[in-house]
């Protein structure tokens, strides 16, 4: 029945907390936006203080059901250790795992290294140990498009049948390397849990670890009676988490991860799920110690009965005659002439009147934060770069940061769309406190940086034609038209910007029709400030 419980609340939380990062309407937020902020490390670099006791507290109770039930990238180990023993011998498939020693030098390496990082400010680092952040990078990008492809083909077929329950979604890749980072951690995961369950949990994981330092002193735990345990070594092979020494009736309780597989597995009612008694554990020592001079007898027999059988057989000649490996035959085959290569640099038409060229994001000396995250560095010293924000912006605007000491963290850039003001769904959703809830209000008047004119760029200027995009679209009306020559009032009418009014929304740079470099762009301000 316990195994049962922990099965539907994991199957629950990992269902709902994916849908999160696969959402891309920003309702279902609403509903389970607080799974987001009950994970770990989120809570703890967000100072959530009650979140934080009530995961210790529950370790310290029941032990590291945190990873096997709340935890998603815990839950995708399972799943991905189901798949990958489908691809197992069968005799393999019953009994898949088998009890293997703590490696504690590596666990507790990686976690000081991991505090290291965290400390000097390495987010990169960070975001590469943290669970929840891999996870989510791993459903930001490998799974969402996935889910909005689908969405789309819902969208074509309900289109047809005159409904708008439905709408297209474009799909893109918004940091190569980010989509990179993901589909390797997938890969290096899938193979770590299907061979051997929870590898990444009990070996990398700085979360799993520094909860399994809590874990050992829980006050319910597993526990073999040695009295009723017949040796068969079910439960070790099929413990996920590798630490039953069955041998021992012994659980490493910095590994276990409460799953109730072994208790399940096991034949003979040896296993519960209960505290441990100053009693029961002398009796387990003894009957330990017991078992192993039992096993060692066993041994030493075995090793005699083999050498007296080695002793009445003829020797084996060493040497052996050495074998000629063939050689394959190699086939030359004629290639046909290739045809010439096509331009990559294809024009894109519009219209077949003018050519449309991609816009380019231009190089800021300042990064652009989104709003409510204060600045440069609280958005560095919280963020995790879980991708949650980047999955949820509605326009397009967030994208992981591919600079080394910010690797993967959100910044702004506006090929794609721009800020709008009325929206504030990042800060809604960010669960580290990197990015803080902020209403529309404050949004609005969130300076997040300020537009830069290039004048050699600008229409008027560049071609003579007369233009005011940036203007007639700017929200906050920061962007005023004005004579080039003042002198001439027939001259074209250029931009011009009052800073203290610009937010940094990106509507200019955005529209801007220039091409590939806006001729106004937004340059980022270290520390936000409210105008």
């Amino acid at each position: 029945m316990l195994r049962k419980i922990r099965l539907t609340l994991a199957v629950i939380f990992f269902t709902c907390i994916t849908l999160l990062f696969l959402d891309f309407t920003g309702t279902l937020h609403t509903w389970l936006g607080w799974m987001a902020k009950i994970q770990f490390l989120p809570a703890v670099l967000a100072l959530n203080v009650i979140v934080i006791i009530a995961l210790i507290a529950l370790t310290l109770l029941f032990g590291r059901i945190y990873c096997s039930i709340i935890c998603p990238m815990g839950v995708m180990q399972d799943i991905m250790a189901r798949i990958g023993n489908w691809f197992k011998p069968k005799s393999k498939r019953k009994l898949p795992y088998s009890y293997s020693p703590a490696k504690t030098w590596l666990r507790y390496g990686v976690l000081a290294l991991f505090i290291i990082a965290l400390i000097a400010g390495v987010g990169s680092f960070v975001a590469l140990l943290a669970p929840y952040s891999s996870f989510g990078r791993i459903a930001s990008n490998l799974l969402q498009p996935i889910w909005i492809a689908g969405n789309n083909v819902l969208a074509y077929f309900a289109e047809k049948a005159e409904s708008y329950s439905f709408y297209h979604v474009d799909t893109w890749i918004k940091s190569l390397p980010t989509f990179i980072i993901a589909a390797v951690t997938f890969i290096v995961v899938f193979i770590l849990a299907a061979r051997n369950g929870r590898t990444y949990c009990n070996t990398i994981c700085p979360v799993g670890t520094v909860l399994g330092f809590l874990a050992k002193f829980s006050w319910f735990k597993p526990v073999i009676d040695p009295d009723k345990c017949i040796q068969c070594g079910k439960c070790s092979k099929k413990c996920k988490a590798a630490c039953i020494d069955y041998k021992a009736f012994q659980f490493d309780y910095s590994r276990c991860v409460t799953c109730g597989n072994c208790i399940v597995a096991c034949s003979s009612d040896a296993l519960h799920y209960q505290h441990i008694t100053k009693d029961q554990q002398v009796h387990l020592v003894e009957a330990a110690k017991a078992n192993a001079e039992k096993i060692a007898k066993r041994e030493a027999a075995k090793a005699e009965r083999q050498a007296k059988n080695a002793e009445g057989k003829e020797k084996v000649d060493d040497a052996k005659r050495s074998v000629l490996t063939a050689t394959a035959l190699l086939a030359t085959a004629s290639l046909a002439k290739a045809q010439e290569k096509l331009d990559d640099d294809i024009i894109k038409m519009d219209g077949g009147y003018a050519d449309i060229i991609e816009k380019k994001a231009p190089k800021r000396l300042t990064g652009i934060t989104p709003p409510g995250s204060k600045s440069a560095k609280n958005m560095y010293s919280h963020c995790t770069a879980c991708q949650l924000c980047v999955a949820e912006c509605p326009n397009g605007v967030l994208r992981p940061s591919t600079d080394l000491m910010k690797l993967m963290q959100p910044v702004a850039s506006f090929e794609i769309g721009y800020c709008r003001p009325e929206c504030n769904r990042c800060s809604q959703v960010c669960p580290a406190g990197a990015i803080k809830p902020i209403s529309i209000e404050e949004r609005s008047s969130t300076q997040v940086g300020h537009a830069v004119w290039i004048r050699d760029l600008c229409i008027p200027i560049a071609d003579g034609q007369s233009c005011g995009n940036c203007s007639r679209h700017c929200p906050t009306g920061a962007i005023q038209m004005v004579l080039s020559n003042p002198d001439d009032p027939r001259s074209l009418e250029i931009p011009v910007v009052d800073e203290e009014r610009c937010i940094g929304c990106g509507a200019c740079e955005n529209l801007c029709p220039a091409r590939p470099l806006s001729a106004i762009y937004v340059e980022g301000h270290e520390v936000h400030r409210v105008i």
